[in-house]
């Protein structure tokens, strides 16, 4: 399959870097004309993606979120992988209300990012890392 357009881009585990995952995000759709709610969706797909590797991955360590987009005609692919803990049962924790953060996490990141886009595969293996893969087609603005 040919790809139109992608990104690479590696931030710090760090908070501060979910608002700036979205925005790089945002600008790379752009050129697809995305509605409003195309853009918000995927946003907000990615911000519990890369939510998620702040939390949970690099739990007593300094860790990297490496995040790549690649668009293919109007679908758009964003791929958010850590060098983490690793999820030990990724059906368990793609479940509605898992948590492993404790009694502040409300365990609905995997049920968000399930929700706003049209496909999401998590691959992880313990001690390695987590990769999350966030496809969704932009139908835009210019199609309505």
């Amino acid at each position: 399959m040919k790809t139109d357009n992608e990104f690479k881009l590696t931030v710090d585990g760090k908070s501060v870097n979910e608002s700036f995952a979205r925005v790089v995000v945002s600008a790379f759709i752009t050129p697809l004309d995305p509605t409003l709610e195309e853009l918000a969706d995927l946003k907000t797909a990615v911000s519990e993606a890369v939510t998620n590797c702040i939390v949970h991955a690099y739990k007593e360590r300094f860790g990297r979120i490496y995040i790549t987009g690649k668009i293919n005609g109007s679908t758009v692919k964003i791929t958010v992988r850590d060098k983490g803990c690793g999820i030990e049962n990724v059906e368990k924790a793609m479940a509605p209300l898992f948590t492993t953060g404790g009694g502040d996490r409300a365990g609905l990141g995997f049920t968000v990012m399930e929700s706003f886009c049209d496909k999401i595969t998590v691959r992880s293996k313990v001690n390695v890392g987590t990769s999350v893969t966030l496809i969704k087609k932009i139908e835009g603005k210019a199609k309505w």
